[in-house]
This record gives structure tokens, sequence and C-alpha cells, in this order.
């Protein structure tokens, strides 16, 4: 696949280029969901439906789990906090996976920092916080430690929600890669066998091109990007090229770590992990950033998850069965 380096660029959110090369037989197609672009690759052939397939998907999920949408079904869940809520399947199915999630990673996932995203100034769409011309000012809210997840109430029988008081669930990307999952599954539903689908860089794939056999995907660095040839499953990234801002005399971003509830101090730019699904791959990669670059590559290689690990002065390392030998020749891998 041709100009590979502008296919895709995890993490930094930036509008996909038009004038990349695509394999022959696909085309592509774009639209705005769940904060940012979402990027399609599909065949020629079935465009249309593929895209009308997704785009409905990722409205359905943003209408129910959008913290931004006053009417969301999250935001009336959240508004409700003490109180037995019923909620729909999907929103019982991400929360319950939400808190399996935290579960295996100890409480360094955590999907109840509503609070603490507040107090440190990410209270709206990032786009609004991007745009304002006013600092972002603290709504007076004390920073709590994360562990909420461990006190809801999940009625599995009449599927009702219980958050505790004084507790907001807030997914992070784990719910937009769960969607791209779900968008391959959709797309499989509608008789598509091959497809890429990518949500600001949380990308699966479905089948491979048939003349390529692979799909190029760049994976980006502070200074550089590298191709990484995916043939299944699924990338994420997590990091803070763009999602970051100032609030007083403090640099924020909206990777927190639930054990300070304060945006994590690993000295990390980014974490780029490859796994079965988007959702793992996304859970992993905010793990190990979290971490920072021993205990993150430590994670990644218990768990056998492919990743590369970006600190914020551009050295880089991998960790996992990750294929070294696609990273450029000449550039230094930093020894841990």
């Amino acid at each position: 696949m041709a100009a590979s380096h502008n296919h895709n660029h995890p993490s930094q959110e930036q509008e996909p280029p038009n004038d990349y090369a695509l394999p022959i037989g696909m085309a592509r197609a774009q639209f705005h969901a769940m904060g940012t672009t979402v990027s399609l690759l599909l065949p020629e052939e079935q465009v249309q439906v593929g895209t009308e397939a997704v785009q409905s998907l990722f409205a359905e999920w943003e209408q129910t789990l959008s913290r931004f949408m006053p009417e969301s079904e999250l935001s009336r869940l959240n508004s409700r906090a003490g109180h037995s809520v019923a909620v729909s399947p999907l929103l019982f199915m991400v929360l319950e996976k939400a808190i399996a999630a935290a579960q295996a990673t100890d409480g360094l996932y955590d999907p109840t920092l509503l609070q603490n995203l507040h107090t440190i100034g990410y209270d709206r769409s990032f786009e609004l916080i991007e745009n304002a011309s006013v600092q972002v000012n603290t709504n007076g809210h004390a920073v709590r430690k994360g562990g909420a997840w461990q006190q809801i109430r999940l009625n599995h029988e009449k599927q009702r929600v219980t958050l505790p008081v004084g507790v907001g669930v807030e997914f992070g990307g784990i719910a937009k890669g769960m969607a791209v999952d779900a968008a391959l599954e959709r797309l499989r539903d509608v008789g598509i066998a091959t497809a890429m689908v990518n949500a600001g860089g949380d990308l699966a794939v479905l089948g491979v091109p048939p003349i390529e056999q692979q799909w190029d995907i760049a994976v980006p660095g502070k200074t550089q990007s590298w191709t990484l040839p995916l043939t299944h499953g699924a990338i994420a990234t997590s990091g803070i090229a763009r999602r970051h801002w100032q609030q007083g005399e403090q640099q924020r971003h909206h990777l927190l770590d639930a054990r300070t509830g304060l945006p994590a101090q690993s000295g990390m730019w980014s974490v780029t992990v490859v796994a079965a699904t988007c959702m793992q791959a996304e859970v992993a990669a905010k793990v190990a950033f979290v971490l920072g670059i021993q205990e993150g590559s430590a994670f990644l290689q218990q768990r056998g998850l492919p990743g590369m690990l970006i600190r914020e002065n551009g050295n880089w390392t991998t960790a996992g069965p990750w294929p070294v030998e696609v990273i450029l020749r000449g550039q230094k891998k930093e020894e841990l």
C-alpha cells in the first residue's frame, strides 16, 4: 500500500488526508462522531451500505454514551447517582465491560473519574476547550483518587444500575474502541468481508485487501512515524499529542492516573498497542501510558501484547511481540 505514512495517525486525531493511496478495489469514507473523525476503507461496490451501517451505529453509541450531551442516557444516569436506574442493553453492556477492565487492571483503568476531569477543566467537548480564548478554570471540587467503580451496583436480572452518590461515569477511549469493534460486526452483518474502521486512531480491520494481503498502518512517534503491517486485530494509541491544555499554572491532559486522580506524570508521550480487539488495545495502551516506560513495558510483556512506548523526549522502546524489523533502520531503541 503506497504512501502508508499518510494513512492513519492514532492519537493525533487529525483530519485524515484525502490523497493517500487506497488498496485496489477499496474506497474511503469518513464522518464525525464521538468527538473524532471516523474513517472507513470499504470495498468500492459496498461503500454506501457499509458507511450507512457504521454511521448509524456510531450515532446510536454517541446518543447513549456521550458525557457531553445532557440528553444522553449516560448523562441521565450520572445525574441520578445514588438511585437505581433502568438502562438500555447497550449502556449496561459497556458499563459491565468497563468494570471488568477496571478489575483486570487493578483499577488503573477507572471509569469513575468524571468529577476529576471536570475539576481539571475537561468539562466540555475538547473542540470547545481547544477553541476557547480564555483559560480553563477549576470548578472548586477536590480531586479524588479512583476506586469508586467497586461500589457500582449492577442488577443483571432487571438491567438496573446504581452509581455511588457523588460519582459519575466516563468511559474514555474504551467506548470508542468498543464502537469500532461493534462496527466490524455490523459490517459483517451486512455482508462486507474486507474493511478498516479508524475512529481517531482506534483502528480495527476485517479481512485483508485482496492484492496487498495486509493493511499498512502508520504509527506516530513524536517526530516521525513508522509503518506497521496489520493482517488482523486492532491497534490503539493513548497519548497527549492533542488533548492537553493549560489550567492556571498547570499543564493538564486527559489521561488520569487513578492512584492520584490527576493527569498521569509518567513522562510518556504516547503508547500504541496491538490486540485482538480495539477495546483491549485501548485499555492496555492507557494503562501502559499511566505506568510509564518500565512498568508499562512489563505490563504489556506479561500479557503478550505488542506495544510501542514513546517518551516525551521522543525516545522509544517496544514491548511484547512488536515486529521491531518494521522500525526504520538507524533509529536507536531505548534500552530499559
